[in-house]
């Protein structure tokens, strides 16, 4: 699913803005899949990246495709405007969580052409959730599907170390990284950390800026930014051209920048035209 983000016979890179892009569900947060879909068209998008398996957030709608009238807006939608489904979320490992209620979201994203499905570590049991992370590694090999590890400075797995060691013990061939821009930012990931990742181990990128002060993990703001005020690329703080131009390869990026304020203001479909257009005016400016 999707293209490797390749080295050019010159031995140079290929440009950033020629990469594929997805509207993440975080980005239009509550809406509907089919109207996401139709969002990421109108904006230009290749793709689009939703939530298929429910974190069960107060308030949050369940847009699972186990409903069939869901999957089948998916189906049509995606037929429709050509887009591809590149990456579902969220399969949490967490207490108390068994991987095994995923499969059936996962064989019908395989179904509906996705490569990719996010995973992020909720408990401090090693064991149990290297355990777990295995299973989904091998129900989601049945569909052809890769699982990309997400860290984050308030989850269980906070820290690119902490990922890498968990890749290394399971050595699975279907489990790799996933950088967030903000969650790494704020993870003390640099570009010489980066480098020294195996290049094959690299999934796809979660895009966006933050505020350069990086919060306590206690503070509302440590939460608060990621899920509710993220910023446009190039508006921030963070070196987003340092640290994506160290991963050497990834197929696509999805942009997940959630910002209320902005997709009030500005309507959800003006706030994701904004998201992609700023991000390939930043990279367009930085020569990537």
């Amino acid at each position: 699913m999707g293209t490797w983000f390749l080295y050019e016979n010159s031995g140079k890179k290929a440009s950033i803005i020629n990469t594929e892009f997805s509207l993440a569900y975080l980005t239009v947060p509550d809406t509907h899949p089919a109207d996401q879909i139709e969002i990421a068209a109108m904006c230009g998008y290749e793709g689009v990246s939703l939530r298929f398996i429910s974190m069960r957030l107060p308030g949050e709608p369940d847009y699972s495709p186990l409903n069939k009238n869901i999957y089948d807006s998916i189906r049509q939608g995606l037929s429709r405007t050509g887009l591809k489904l590149m990456d579902v979320e969220l399969a949490r490992i967490a207490d108390g969580a068994d991987v095994s209620t995923y499969e059936r979201q996962l064989s019908l994203a395989a179904e509906l052409g996705a490569g990719w499905v996010i995973s992020s570590v909720w408990t401090d049991d090693r064991e149990y959730s290297l355990e777990q992370m295995g299973r989904l590694c091998d129900i989601a090999r049945k569909y052809n599907i890769k699982v990309n590890l997400e860290f984050m400075s308030f989850a269980s797995v906070d820290t690119l170390e902490k990922a890498l060691k968990m890749i290394k013990a399971l050595n699975k061939a279907n489990l790799y990284i996933m950088i967030d821009v903000l969650h790494a930012y704020r993870a003390g990931v640099t570009p010489e950390m980066l480098k020294a990742v195996p290049a094959e181990l690299f999934g796809f990128v979660h895009l966006c800026d933050g505020p350069e002060w990086i919060p306590p993990v206690e503070h509302p703001d440590m939460k608060g930014v990621a899920r509710e005020k993220r910023l446009y690329v190039g508006e921030g703080g963070i070196d987003v051209a340092g640290l994506v131009s160290a991963i050497p390869q990834f197929p696509y990026m999805s942009i997940e920048l959630p910002n209320l304020k902005n997709a009030e203001a500005y309507g959800k479909v003006q706030h994701a035209r904004r998201c992609l257009e700023t991000a390939k005016a930043y990279f367009t400016e930085k020569g990537l």
